[in-house]
């Protein structure tokens, strides 16, 4: 039981003899809440910039006044090289024209998507890696390049068995029936 000496500290603890100070103090979330890490606040504050960058030209009205506000910059150039010189021929056409603004959005949208996946399988991948070798180094190496573990022979003084169908152990479970088994399996 701790002493309230009127100030908000706890004082002095009466059964342990220990000050409030030496104590480490908590405090009380509501149930369910939880602390963001580094890494989620850091998350957090880049989509709300994301929001913040999609939602303030519309707010703010930039754009008003124009045939197409939020053109992209291939139509802003193209209509300012018309503008300073009306007999400037382009010096290539496109391959495909796509028949409505509708479908070359489409394409776009396409074209940015099968991007982000190449990105996403890339980085994907290349944190599996590392977290993987950063396994087996702090593992000390053990049942490196087996992907499994450790591997022994089940024999005396082994505390594991053999694992079926690991590299280096008896090979793959024949199935029930098939002669050599280990028997029907829980």
């Amino acid at each position: 039981m701790r002493e309230d000496h009127g100030n908000g500290n706890a004082g002095t603890d009466t059964a342990t003899g220990t000050d409030a100070a030496d104590t480490p103090r908590t405090t009380e979330r509501p149930r369910g809440a939880r602390r963001l890490s580094r890494g989620g606040r850091i998350n957090a504050l880049l989509l709300l910039a994301v929001a913040a960058l999609a939602v303030l030209p519309l707010a703010l009205g930039l754009g008003e006044g124009e045939e197409e506000p939020f053109a992209g910059a291939d139509a802003q150039a193209e209509t300012a090289v018309t503008e300073n010189d009306p007999d400037y021929e382009p010096w290539f056409t496109p391959l495909y024209e796509p028949p409505s603004g509708e479908i070359e959005s489409a394409l776009f949208a396409l074209q940015a998507a099968l991007g982000a996946g190449v990105l996403a399988y890339y980085f994907g991948l290349h944190r599996g890696r590392r977290q993987g070798a950063t396994a087996v180094a702090a593992d000390g190496g053990a049942g490196a390049g087996t992907g499994t573990g450790a591997v022994t022979d089940g024999g005396p003084g082994d505390a594991t068995a053999p694992v079926p169908g690991a590299v280096g152990g008896p090979g793959p479970d024949p199935g029930p029936g098939a002669g050599g088994g280990d028997g029907p399996r829980p």
